[in-house]
């Protein structure tokens, strides 16, 4: 079995990178207003991006899965937190580094790939938002699990239902109740409490549209 040095071994290569690291559950990776010296790629378990509002509450951005690249910023500093979800391993792409080896054509389109999956994912987030009612919302986001899942159907939460209601502008029990409803109307079925199978995919497009 290969392990994640031999994995990380190509980039590391090819790329300047700090070490390699690990964060057990809910532990920060960094805070908004961090000195933005890097990018993080996510080698496995998930992370999640989250700003805290006047009021105290806490948005989420995003969820970073397994190969996903976060910490793209425009400024000098970080404007979001970035928090493990899981335990997870990152492996950090140090800035000076990327900026030496900038000049390798392959590093550059895989950059410039993560930069469009980071502006489609938060394009795709603010329409999701804009659905004004819990089922269109709930709809969406697991159409956008769907998407990001081995077979489309099947999709495995690796995030609480707190943090999808964080994520979608809901309470928990919202999200509960929504579920419920879905699996009621046999959109969806539990397959376990964090399995769900999509049973009716055009329906649920429909509900998002």
């Amino acid at each position: 079995m290969r392990n994640i040095a031999q994995d990380l071994q190509p980039a590391m290569a090819l790329l300047a990178t700090g070490p390699v690291q690990h964060f057990a559950p809910n532990r920060p990776i960094y805070v908004a207003g961090d000195a933005a010296e890097a990018l993080h790629k996510v080698v496995s378990g998930m992370v999640r991006t989250v700003r805290f509002l006047h009021d105290g509450k806490r948005q989420i951005d995003a969820f970073y899965n397994s190969g996903d690249v976060f910490g793209f910023e425009r400024g000098a500093f970080h404007t979001l937190s970035a928090e493990a979800v899981s335990r997870c391993t990152l492996v950090a792409y140090r800035h000076k580094g990327l900026a030496v080896a900038m000049h390798n054509q392959e590093l550059t389109r895989q950059l410039y790939r993560h930069t469009l999956d980071g502006l489609a994912r938060a394009q795709a987030h603010v329409r999701l938002l804009a659905h004004g009612g819990a089922t269109a919302k709930l709809a969406g986001f697991l159409l956008e699990c769907s998407e990001r899942s081995a077979d489309g159907r099947l999709i495995t939460f690796g995030m609480a239902r707190h943090d999808i209601a964080d994520y979608l502008g809901l309470t928990v029990e919202t999200v509960s109740r929504t579920l419920t409803e879905l699996r009621k109307a046999s959109f969806i079925e539990f397959v376990s409490a964090r399995e769900v199978r999509l049973k009716n995919l055009p329906g649920l497009q429909v509900l998002n549209s």
